[in-house]
């Protein structure tokens, strides 16, 4: 394999603090070369992956290859596997600074200098925001119990992020209020570990967004976030999003909190991995995205999607099926794969990613082949 110096990423600290307009943080920035033609941004079926660990780990020294063994920055070698559309999560005030608003912006200008589309993923939280856990911001605790004010929170925070990047010239075509909201959102007030390192969420008192015993909180702070996303961006899609698409009725509560309590919303976001069930979990996300639609009149889109990188052939096959059979329902806008250049086991274990010793395996190339048909 080719390999170019590890400075090819140049680390830029002190004008990341100039563009943001905030104190230095250690993000990397990285900028690719504008092409010499104009790029157009593509529309309708998107493929895409979530990239969010991508600055983080070139800050760590991984360099990404193409299958040609060429050393290329990870949005780049994206689009060229056929991808047009890149996913990136924000957290509020993370421990290291990975995934805050100014990394955000590093990536995003990545993806927009290329022409691909964007989307970008709120979690309301300094950390993970699953159905696991919710866990309200450090900053924002002091007003957990204050619906009102969680709800102001959740909003400028969003109008904060989306108009950094609307200031520095980025278009956003869609954006999660919330990750995983299967059971809500801001429910949890804090994460204990045990000593084999396994996290519990300490549940919130007072006037969490638990799905099942304050829907109308859920939605005041989802509607929250949908206001702050039309006024910066008129024309973004506003995703809720859900796990376990294999479940049509997984996020039933949600839909009809949203219905009850007058939530808006524009597209339904799945998780999908079907693991060791395979394909039959692929014919059942096809069923849930035409169920859904049918009973809320809303488009789908697959926003994660993964499998084990050491079954590239499995994985595949299963991607290429998804890919073919939600966007033959016509009732499908896209399918993303979740962080496809994780090495094997990064941040404690990941093993669904889909690159194996920096380079892209077999299963990417069934973005490569929808690109081209």
């Amino acid at each position: 394999m080719k390999k170019n110096p590890k400075n090819m990423f140049t680390t830029m600290i002190a004008a990341a603090a100039l563009l943001t307009g905030c104190t230095a943080e250690p993000n990397p920035v990285y900028t690719p070369p504008v092409p010499e033609e104009p790029v157009t941004v593509g529309t309708g079926f998107a493929l895409g992956a979530d990239i969010s660990w991508a600055t983080k780990l070139e800050s760590e020294g991984e360099v990404f290859y193409n299958a040609d063994g060429d050393n290329m920055e990870c949005t780049d070698l994206m689009k060229e596997l056929g991808m047009d559309a890149i996913r990136l999560r924000v957290w509020v005030d993370p421990e290291d600074g990975w995934c805050n608003r100014s990394d955000v912006l590093a990536k995003a200008l990545r993806a927009q200098k290329l022409g691909m589309r964007l989307m970008i993923d709120f979690h309301y939280s300094d950390i993970w925001a699953d159905p696991a856990k919710q866990v309200v911001p450090a900053a924002w605790l002091d007003f957990a119990s204050d619906t009102e004010q969680l709800a102001k929170a959740v909003s400028d925070h969003t109008t904060d992020v989306l108009t950094l990047l609307k200031d520095n010239g980025i278009d956003v075509e869609w954006v999660q209020v919330g990750n995983e909201v299967t059971h809500g959102m801001l429910t949890d007030s804090g994460v204990t570990v045990n000593d084999e390192g396994e996290e519990t969420a300490i549940e919130l008192e007072g006037c969490g967004g638990d799905i099942y015993t304050h829907p109308e909180n859920f939605v005041r702070f989802f509607n929250a976030g949908y206001d702050a996303v039309k006024a910066v961006y008129p024309d973004a899609q506003v995703i809720v999003h859900i796990d376990a698409g294999h479940e049509a009725t997984r996020g039933q509560s949600v839909y009809d909190a949203l219905e009850t309590y007058g939530g808006r919303y524009d597209i339904i976001g799945l998780s999908l991995y079907p693991g060791s069930a395979g394909m039959s979990r692929i014919d059942a996300c096809v069923n849930t995205v035409n169920t859904l639609y049918a009973d809320y009149g809303k488009e789908v889109m697959i926003v994660e999607f993964g499998m084990p990188y050491n079954e590239p052939d499995t994985a595949y096959e299963c991607l290429a099926a998804l890919i073919s059979k939600t966007e033959a329902t016509g009732h499908c806008s896209g399918v993303f794969y979740w962080e496809p250049e994780a090495p094997a086991g990064y941040n404690n274990g990941y093993t669904l990613g889909a690159f194996e010793n920096g380079a892209p395996t077999h299963a990417l190339d069934a973005f490569t082949e929808a690109a081209t048909e």
